[in-house]
C-alpha cells in the first residue's frame, strides 16, 4: 500500500485539530468571563461582597484599572496594547502549533486575553481605557476573574511542557538529542505516528 500520498497530510491533520481546539477553548474561556461579569455587574453593586465558601471564598466587585494587585492602575492604555499584541501575537503563531496540548495552553490564554481586552476597549470610563471587572477573592490575594484564571492557567501549562520538552509542532525535544517524532501522540492522547521517512 503506497501511503506517499498520505503523508503530507498527518501534518495537515495534526495542525487542524489543533487549532480547532486551540478556537474552541479560547471560545470557552472567553464565553465564561463575559458571562460571570454580565452576572456580577446586574446583580451586584461595586464594593458588594458575598460569602461563597467562607471564610476561603467569596465574590467581591471591583473594576480595575490596573494589573493583578492594582498594579499599573495609571497606565490603562499600556496594558490595553500589551493584551492587543498577546492575543495577535497567539493568532500569528498558531500556523505552528501541531499538539493538541499547546493548543489548549494558547486557547487558555487567547481567551483570558480576549476577555479582558474587551473590558479595556469597552468598559467606562472610556474606549481602550476601560476598567477590567474583578469578582474572584481569596483571603490575603488578588482580587481576580475568569479571565486571569485562563491566562494563569494557560502560561502554567506552557511553562510544563517546555520544561518537559514537547514543541508546539508535537515533537519532544530531549537533551542531546534531536527532536523525538511522534510524541505528541503520547502526550496529547494521539496515536503515534512514526517519520517513516
Amino acid at each position: 500500500m503506497d501511503t506517499t500520498e498520505d503523508a503530507p497530510a498527518v501534518p495537515l491533520r495534526r495542525r487542524r485539530r489543533a487549532v480547532v481546539l486551540l478556537a474552541l477553548i479560547a471560545a470557552l474561556a472567553y464565553t465564561a468571563d463575559q458571562l460571570t461579569k454580565l452576572w456580577v455587574t446586574s446583580t451586584m453593586v461595586e464594593g458588594q461582597r458575598i460569602p461563597v465558601l467562607p471564610p476561603l471564598l467569596q465574590w467581591y466587585y471591583i473594576r480595575n484599572s490596573g494589573a493583578a494587585f492594582s498594579i499599573g492602575e495609571g497606565v490603562t492604555w499600556l496594558f490595553t496594547i500589551i493584551m492587543t499584541v498577546v492575543a495577535v501575537g497567539i493568532i500569528v503563531y498558531t500556523r505552528r502549533v501541531r499538539s493538541l496540548w499547546w493548543g489548549t495552553a494558547l486557547g487558555l490564554v487567547l481567551g483570558g486575553a480576549l476577555g479582558n481586552l474587551t473590558d479595556r476597549l469597552f468598559r467606562e470610563p472610556s474606549f481602550g481605557m476601560g476598567h477590567v471587572v474583578d469578582f474572584i477573592s481569596l483571603p490575603h490575594f488578588a482580587i481576580f476573574n475568569v479571565a486571569d484564571s485562563a491566562v494563569v492557567c494557560g502560561v502554567v501549562l506552557v511553562c510544563l511542557l517546555t520544561l518537559t520538552g514537547l514543541s508546539p509542532d508535537g515533537t519532544r525535544q530531549r537533551s542531546g538529542k534531536g527532536p523525538e517524532k511522534g510524541a505528541e501522540g503520547t502526550a496529547a492522547g494521539e496515536g503515534a505516528e512514526p517519520d517513516r521517512g
